[in-house]
């Protein structure tokens, strides 16, 4: 497996789904959790801890329905799950078979691009701290979004990586933008995470996908442009039509649609109560199976009974589960 990121939903149905193709009554949504492989399992523990992220569990994992799961002959996994404010990461260190590393010429614009967007309380601090932490820059410094883009004006945020090159993004909400919570008092730096962003192709495709077959909503857009953008993507002349898609807890998912772009792998695991009928509705519409189908999974490790691996439009993988 490539060092890469991936992002767990959890689907959580209240009442039974009473249509394969209509989801009049919908079930309700939660991003559980936003994840990556990483490298060196320890090495990666004490990077997001120095964030104020908490280990909450470790476990080791292997055996075929891993294997079909994932996609991935012979695996043997160790998942730690670390939290921060509300959200939850989970590390995914592949004991075997190594993998490879991300390349070394990846870019904000590649379509396979992903990160999360770490809500700090006070810019300045938190930039301090990232450089007293010897982190790689990806944007020159903190970019203060300029009042011409409305729905982003004085935001600030800043990109760098983590030790598998990850892309990471601090970012401080003003009064009167993102989410409520980000103002409340608090002595702590870092707060939580807001949403996790994907570069995708088509914004229309997106919707289809994460709107239509998988039940988030459409909370707001953007179109970025500018020196700042530039210099917070480190990307001469990027210009982004953005799309934030929240369900109905946890963080955000952020489309990045660059109206200029390139692929490598992405991961997201969905809950649902019924994972037989919505891997129906998927495969009715024709999206890409990973793992051959529905795979079995021991609940005791797992955590969850039955799992499907599919990928959405532009290749980013969504893990489908059933508890």
């Amino acid at each position: 497996m490539t060092v890469q990121w991936h992002i767990k939903f959890a689907i959580a149905t209240l009442f039974p789904l009473l249509s394969v193709t209509d989801f009049a009554q919908s079930p309700q949504v939660a991003v559980e959790s936003v994840g990556m492989t990483v490298s060196d399992m320890d090495h990666s523990v004490a990077f997001y801890s120095a964030l104020a992220f908490q280990k909450v569990s470790d476990v080791e994992v292997l055996g075929e329905q891993y294997e079909h799961l994932e996609g991935v002959f012979g695996t043997r996994m160790r998942i730690v799950r670390m939290k921060l404010g509300n959200e939850f990461v989970d590390l995914t260190e592949y004991l075997a078979p190594r993998g490879r590393p991300i390349p070394v010429d990846s870019r904000s614009n590649d379509i396979w691009f992903q990160h999360i967007a770490i809500v700090v309380r006070d810019m300045d601090q938190a930039f301090e701290k990232l450089r007293a932490l010897k982190v790689q820059f990806v944007s020159t410094g903190p970019q203060t979004l300029p009042p011409s883009i409305k729905a982003a004006a004085g935001i600030k945020a800043f990109y760098f990586r983590d030790p598998d090159q990850h892309n990471l993004e601090i970012i401080y909400f003003p009064p009167g933008k993102g989410d409520p919570r980000w103002q409340e008092k608090t002595d702590k730096l870092f707060l939580g995470i807001d949403h996790t962003a994907i570069g995708i192709s088509n914004t229309d495709a997106g919707l289809k996908f994460y709107r239509d077959l998988l039940g988030l909503r459409k909370a707001g857009e953007s179109e970025n442009f500018g020196t700042e953008q530039e210099h917070l993507n480190q990307v001469f002349g990027a210009h982004l039509r953005i799309t934030g898609m929240r369900a109905d807890s946890g963080p955000g998912i952020e489309f990045l649609e660059y109206l200029a772009n390139d692929i490598v792998h992405w991961q997201t695991m969905i809950a649902t109560d019924d994972v037989d009928l919505v891997a129906k509705k998927l495969r009715d519409a024709h999206v890409r199976f990973v793992s051959p189908g529905v795979v079995a999974m021991p609940k005791d490790k797992a955590g969850f009974s039955k799992a499907a691996l599919v990928s959405d439009p532009d290749g980013h993988d969504v893990l489908l589960i059933q508890r």
